[in-house]
């Protein structure tokens, strides 16, 4: 299946080695010297060591999944914020398998604060389809298109959920 698409999966699809090595570098000796202080627990601070987890990693597949799991762990008992849930239901979906990320994306659906952004069906979509869930991940495929104002997003959402309908 052709992966053009957006969405988070999009960057276990880029070309790291087109990413700046420079300010990864001086973006990395920032975080260690906010680390040497103690700067360890704040939000900005999780929010940089997760980003660090992707720089780090020279190839999606060495991304350290695990790590970032459990800093969305703590970051959502901090920001109790619905993005953070679901950006933390990705990294365990990425960590421990779709199964699992699929059951924390689950637990969004009548978030209200989500009703209307795309990206959680989007997720759902993606997990449903990574489990042989195929009419379930297309139906979701097609909510999040109805849900983005984006014609680009819409029409990659509606190639997916064509691709499932045929499997």
């Amino acid at each position: 299946m052709n992966r053009k698409y957006t969405g988070w999966w999009r960057l276990l699809e880029q070309d790291r080695t087109r990413w700046d090595r420079i300010l990864i570098r001086r973006g990395l000796a920032a975080l260690e010297r906010s680390e040497k202080l103690g700067g360890t627990s704040g939000t900005y601070a999780l929010q940089a060591a997760i980003a660090a987890c992707h720089a780090r990693a020279n190839l999606a597949e060495a991304t350290d999944w695990r790590r970032i799991a459990g800093l969305y762990e703590v970051l959502a008992q901090q920001v109790r914020s619905p993005i953070v849930d679901l950006n933390r239901a990705v990294a365990v979906a990425m960590a421990f398998g779709p199964a699992a990320g699929l059951d924390l994306a689950d637990a969004l659906r009548n978030e209200p604060a989500l009703r209307s952004y795309h990206l959680l069906p989007s997720v759902r979509g993606d997990l449903l389809e990574k489990l042989g869930r195929f009419r379930e991940a297309a139906e979701e495929f097609l909510r999040a298109a109805s849900l983005t104002q984006n014609a680009r997003e819409q029409k990659l959402l509606r190639t997916r959920a064509a691709a499932c309908t045929e499997n």
